[in-house]
């Protein structure tokens, strides 16, 4: 059974740092691409980065220059990185392979 767990998320200043991770068990992340998304109350779930298998990464215009998302293969867990965070990027955080989704991880950025 394919299983993702968030964690890292919680409550930080504007302008601070967060680093979210995503724990895999019944995949091995290196053979696939893998997906950070978020979904703030009353609005869509959007894409904020992408790592395919071969490590070529993508980022969401908003979070471009912030976010780096990565992959730790010996631990099979991924990671975003956030730096310089923003009200507006409060949102739950979910990874997400193929056709299955972690639980989700709140970020919320507030003074």
């Amino acid at each position: 059974q394919v299983k993702l767990v968030e964690s890292g998320g919680g409550l930080v200043q504007p302008g601070g740092s967060l680093r979210l991770s995503c724990a895999a068990s019944g995949i091995i992340f290196s053979r696939n691409a893998l997906g950070w998304y978020r979904q703030a109350p009353g609005k869509e779930r959007e894409w904020v980065a992408f790592i395919s298998s071969s490590g070529i990464t993508n980022y969401q215009n908003s979070v471009r220059g912030r976010f780096t998302i990565s992959r730790d293969s010996a631990k099979n867990t991924a990671y975003l990185q956030m730096n310089s965070l923003k009200p507006e990027d409060t949102a739950l955080y979910y990874c997400h392979v193929g056709v299955i989704w972690g639980q989700g991880t709140q970020v919320t950025v507030s003074s």
